[in-house]
């Protein structure tokens, strides 16, 4: 290759000013006859200027993020952790979304309005130039459709990386994090249970036992993000537990997509930890266990009896049964039929008298017949159930059940309405009108009349509005009942006791084993 040639050769670099360039010394002789002109300034509102950064500022940790939730309990912890970690980097954790900069959407896959309301405020907050960051189940599970496109995504087990997906979103840029957590090629539960969190109710912790199920349900989407089961080892649990209590928390809720399997990754039960927890827990402070499948807790009936008596764990189950048609049953590969079910109510209510099962049922699976669904109305009559989820079925995308033939639309919307009707023939807490109860205060109600507070059955009492009461324990006469709830009136002179052993956080607070270690001097 040729090399570049010069028609002229220069003997230094300053052989390029030319003649007519003005020299250093004019330049510099110039200068001493250019006079600045002062300007004066409020030197207070100028330093706070300085400080202030420019409103498009995109440097990350000064942001104000508002949070939207939908789904399960699991799904309300995940977005607890995440906003406590983001608070203790240092953004604002807003309610109001017109006024923040990015807004996380946390999503649920389990229904289609649930997905819907999750696009439609996806696309409200495209609308409205607001930074987007997704979370959840929908992402987790299909995460290549198209309303998806360009935006940041954090998986289900990786929230403990949500600083790292907004500060680069807020820098412009699109993150997506959607790997599995491993140890030694072993899947974990997921994000650490030590990491900063914020409650939304300051006084009730939930903590995720597991993720993930051994199931294949043919209607279920949450197994395409949650995956097969993980679960935390037990000592992480007790000191989760712990900690929550040091934080003045009064009520645990264990969660999971199915408690009653867990453990079983990990050669324990769930009637292990539950023993576990209970030696942790306060007197006055209570323990709420979460959803179980019939076909986990039949081989722990005995010990769990036993633990649902004790007087700090609520004597409360949320066992599912979907259908009470074998046939459907087996169409939804559930793994039971409709006598195993019964047979695990049916001891339960024996040795634990008084105890609230609450179900869910689907109507219009694929394939359900009308006697089919007569069958699930002759349960419910049964049963009479005080806390039933009834669901029309939905066909999620992906799922065998949604390529199935589909029981027509208003098929399906009748048999939702006739169950309704059924369930609201009946009213479960009449015959608890004049009882004297202790009841655990934990929050307001929606229309701010009243505090809520729960039985020993977990049952929902209403209670006068004194502030003295929030976060005790506290008895009650038993004077009215609704469909949903009970009315209580403090006995006079009352004794109001604390569980907690230290003052609930604050609104808002971020809690953290990191916090509680250096304050006892410890290393973190």
């Amino acid at each position: 290759m040729p090399s570049a040639a010069c028609d002229v050769l220069l003997d230094d670099i300053e052989d390029i000013i030319s003649q007519e360039d003005s020299k250093p010394q004019d330049r510099q002789f110039s200068r001493k006859h250019v006079f600045p002109k002062v300007r004066r300034r409020n030197t207070q509102k100028y330093l706070q200027e300085e400080l202030r950064p420019p409103s498009d500022s995109t440097i990350p940790g000064i942001q104000k993020i508002w949070i939207r939730t939908w789904g399960c309990s699991h799904n309300n912890s995940d977005g607890e952790y995440m906003a406590g970690q983001l608070a203790a980097y240092g953004y604002k954790i807003t309610e109001n979304a017109s006024d923040a900069d990015l807004w996380l959407l946390n999503s649920c896959t389990v229904k289609n309005p649930a997905e819907d309301h999750f696009r439609n405020s996806i696309k409200k907050a495209q609308e409205e130039n607001k930074k987007v960051v997704l979370a959840g189940c929908v992402p987790q599970a299909q995460p290549r459709q198209d309303y998806l496109k360009g935006l940041s995504i954090i998986g289900v087990q990786q929230i403990d990386r949500v600083v790292e997906v907004v500060e680069e979103t807020i820098k412009g840029h699109s993150v997506r994090l959607l790997g599995q957590k491993k140890d030694n090629g072993k899947r974990l539960g997921g994000a650490r249970l030590d990491l900063p969190k914020i409650r939304k109710n300051p006084l009730i912790e939930i903590i995720s036992i597991n993720t993930g199920c051994l199931n294949a349900c043919t209607y279920c989407k949450t197994k395409h993000a949650r995956g097969n089961l993980a679960s935390y080892p037990i000592d992480e649990l007790v000191e989760r537990a712990k900690q929550s209590f040091q934080e003045g928390v009064c009520e645990i809720w264990l969660t999971s997509e199915d408690t009653g399997a867990y453990g079983r990754d990990i050669g324990t039960d769930l009637p292990t930890l539950l023993w576990k927890l209970v030696e942790v827990i306060p007197e006055g402070a209570m323990l709420r266990l979460g959803m179980t499948n019939p076909p986990y807790i039949l081989e722990h009936l005995e010990e769990m009896a036993k633990i649902l008596n004790h007087p700090r764990v609520y004597a409360f189950l949320h066992i599912p049964v979907q259908s009470a048609s074998d046939s459907v049953l087996m169409d939804m590969k559930r793994e039971y039929c409709v006598a195993d079910f019964k047979r695990v109510v049916d001891f339960l209510k024996e040795k634990v008298p008084g105890i609230t099962i609450a179900t869910d049922i689907i109507c219009g699976f694929p394939g359900e017949t009308d006697q089919d669904f007569q069958e699930t109305v002759k349960l419910v009559e049964e049963y009479k159930f005080p806390s039933l989820f009834i669901n029309q079925f939905y066909p999620r995308p992906g799922t065998p059940a949604a390529k199935a033939e589909q029981v027509p639309a208003h098929v399906k919307k009748q048999r939702t309405k006739d169950l309704s009707r059924v369930f609201h023939s009946y009213n479960p807490y009449d015959h608890k009108i004049g009882e004297r109860q202790q009841v655990l205060v934990t929050e307001e109600s929606f229309d701010s009349k009243f505090y809520v507070a729960h039985n020993r059955f977990y049952e929902q009492v209403l209670v006068p509005k004194n502030p003295a009461f929030m976060g005790k324990m506290v008895e009650v006469d038993i004077y009215e009942s609704g469909k949903h709830f009970l009315k209580g009136q403090p006995v006079s002179e009352t004794r109001v006791y604390t569980p907690s052993i230290s003052k609930p956080l604050a609104k808002g607070e971020v809690s953290g084993l990191t916090k509680l270690r250096s304050q006892s001097g410890k290393p973190e």
